[in-house]
């Protein structure tokens, strides 16, 4: 089978995550595409991977420093890009126009001006666009999924999505606190918010708000403190189409106990979720009856199927076993997208999160964003067709002054 050629656009954090994804679906003999290339400003960074990727894959990409050189490549079929999301969508568009298939981390973009533009050149193209959301391909996350098919829960009434607890250190890179470069507020809420979508269905009404909960952000290697001045913490109500109520909270300070939830309640029960990339399992509690490991994947029958990578890669139930080390199983989550994306090329199919997909949850987190800016409760909607976007307007215009 022809796997098809990929090149890496971004060779940092994430980059190297990704490469280790694509590592995985190698080591379990179920590779449907390759890493041709690797494209990075910093040359001396893009050599550093493509020598990770060498000894990871047996074989060194090509290393590029512009992008114009990449498209150029006629092994390069489609790129992966794990840039910082300032930079998506003009390499994303670039790439679509130039006959590539693209797979773009999430956030797609940081405003739904720069989404939409994503989308657009997909439908002009005719080429695959996928966001990479990652969570929901996990064992755990495709079980609760399983759960509320089945309808186990019954008629289900509420969602709480909570993750409490951090200190004052900054969270992973320092652009990750500004605004106009994709404050971690929005990048992590994107993920529970994919979540949100992927349980309950499309979210409509959103109150609630963004807010600096750490005013200094100190870097782990002890330099001089940041000032933020992008949300580190989203905090609202949401209500889904299907009249499913959601508590959402991302609230990473104060240096109490941390504290994670993912309930969802029902007429018949409730179910708890375990954190991502743990080894924790689901449990469905309905009534006196308590529904866990082999008894619940039996109840959910055969509303559970997990892909052919999915089960390669992280084990019969898609968590990595118990013990499993944090990083093989993000690589194993990583490797599912990559298999989805690479399947959906080669099938000439939608991608499981394709762009309009990814561009909801990216609205869903804005929309919360616009409500606090607006003081209203703001529906997705109004978001999309872009009749809200006082909150968007700041980056919108840095991006349009950066790209000159």
């Amino acid at each position: 089978m022809h796997r098809l050629g990929i090149a890496l656009v971004g060779a940092g954090f994430m980059g190297t995550r990704h490469v280790h994804g694509y590592a995985a679906l190698q080591a379990a003999g179920v590779a449907r595409s390759e890493v041709v290339a690797i494209l990075d400003l910093n040359q001396e960074v893009a050599e550093r991977a493509a020598d990770e990727a060498q000894q990871l894959l047996g074989r060194r990409p090509l290393v590029y420093t512009e992008l114009d050189a990449l498209l150029g490549d006629p092994a390069v079929e489609a790129v992966d890009i794990v840039t910082d999301p300032r930079t998506h969508a003009p390499i994303a568009i670039a790439a679509m126009e130039a006959g590539r298939h693209v797979l773009c981390e999430k956030p797609l973009a940081l405003t739904i001006r720069g989404a939409r533009a994503m989308v657009d050149a997909a439908r002009r193209t005719g080429v695959v666009l996928a966001t990479g959301e990652n969570y929901r391909r996990g064992g755990a996350n495709r079980l609760a999924r399983a759960v509320l098919d089945a309808g186990l829960l019954g008629t289900v009434h509420l969602m709480r999505e909570v993750r409490i607890g951090g200190d004052s250190a900054v969270i992973i890179s320092k652009w990750r606190h500004m605004k106009a470069s994709g404050a971690i507020g929005l990048d992590m809420a994107i993920h529970y918010a994919d979540i949100v979508e992927y349980f309950l269905g499309p979210v409509e009404t959103v109150w609630g708000r963004g807010i600096i909960a750490e005013p200094l952000r100190f870097p782990a290697d002890g330099g001089d403190a940041i000032v933020p001045d992008g949300e580190d913490s989203i905090i609202a109500s949401l209500r889904t189409r299907s009249n499913v109520d959601v508590q959402l909270a991302y609230l990473p300070s104060g240096p109490g106990t941390r504290f994670s939830e993912r309930t969802v309640h029902g007429t018949d029960g409730s179910m708890t979720v375990p954190p991502d990339r743990t080894d924790g399992e689901v449990v469905v509690t309905l009534g006196d009856r308590v529904l866990r490991g082999p008894d619940l994947v039996e109840a959910v029958g055969v509303h559970l199927s997990l892909s052919k990578a999915t089960v390669a890669v992280l084990g019969a139930d898609g968590t990595g076993g118990k013990g499993a080390l944090w990083s093989v199983v993000d690589s194993g989550y990583l490797a599912v997208e990559i298999d989805d994306f690479a399947d959906a090329v080669q099938s000439a199919r939608p991608p499981e999160v394709d762009g309009v997909g990814g561009m909801r949850a990216l609205a869903v987190v804005l929309a919360v964003l616009e409500s606090g800016t607006s003081g209203r409760a703001v529906t997705v909607d109004e978001v999309l067709d872009g009749s809200v976007h006082a909150y968007q307007d700041s980056i919108d215009a840095t991006l349009a002054v950066s790209s000159r």
